[in-house]
């Protein structure tokens, strides 16, 4: 994704974590999600650790001569129906549209809520991550990131006040279980404490949910791995984030 509104075919680099989509859905995100699963891992998850040993990928963060070229030389020939970066080929199944993967890997690992309760709460979370990233990333892909920023930060408090009143006393955001928007969640508030280290000292209850998050077994390992990759969170195009 070249910005905040471009495809992702536009990108010269990889989002956070290893990440082929910025500032939406991180590679990191869904490889999180495979982690933290009791199950064993997807054909899929393989097909991702394929892609982050392949230096030829777009963006790889070890692959400094990379090109669109290499992507756009396979681009149609992959039987995707909207051939785009990234995308997801599981057997039969072939995705591309990260919210679609997301969901997809979720689902195989039944973490998409149980009740209806559950399932308003995570499309209501799901949707207002999306549009805090977003806000987030038109800031910092901004030239006058500089005279923007000062306007953000006074609006961090307010966002996340909303993030911890919609949390309240559950240990994760659609209710007792890890569903797939937690890990939305804590994306979106470790950018935000990247980018102003005390902001969540006001909320003790989304340090919690970090902590809560990160001592996952799997969650923990992953991160303790060579293959995890906090930076960059946007692309090399954007002022802040990029490297």
């Amino acid at each position: 994704m070249g910005g905040p509104g471009g495809g992702a075919d536009e990108g010269r680099g990889r989002g956070r974590g290893g990440s082929l989509l910025s500032p939406f859905i991180s590679e990191r995100v869904r490889g999180e999600i495979s982690r933290a699963a009791s199950l064993q891992p997807l054909p899929s998850e393989l097909r991702q650790q394929q892609h982050d040993d392949d230096p030829r990928l777009l963006g790889h963060p070890r692959a400094p001569d990379y090109d669109r070229s290499q992507w756009l030389s396979d681009k149609f020939k992959l039987g995707l129906d909207f051939p785009n970066l990234p995308y997801l080929i599981d057997g039969a199944h072939k995705l591309t549209q990260s919210n679609a993967i997301l969901r997809y890997i979720a689902r195989k690992h039944n973490m998409c809520g149980e009740t209806e309760e559950e399932k308003i709460r995570m499309d209501i979370l799901e949707n207002q991550a999306m549009d805090v990233r977003l806000q987030m990333a038109r800031i910092c892909y901004s030239p006058d990131f500089e005279k923007l920023k000062p306007g953000y930060l006074k609006e961090i408090p307010e966002i996340l006040k909303c993030f911890s009143e919609f949390l309240g006393k559950r240990p994760w955001f659609a209710g007792d279980k890890l569903t797939y928007v937690d890990f939305l969640a804590y994306d979106v508030l470790d950018r935000n404490r990247i980018f102003e280290p005390k902001c969540l000292d006001e909320f003790p209850n989304l340090k919690d949910f970090i902590t809560r998050f990160e001592g996952l077994k799997k969650i923990s390992a992953y991160m303790k791995s060579s293959r995890f990759h906090p930076n960059p969170m946007f692309l090399k195009i954007a002022v802040w984030g990029n490297k």
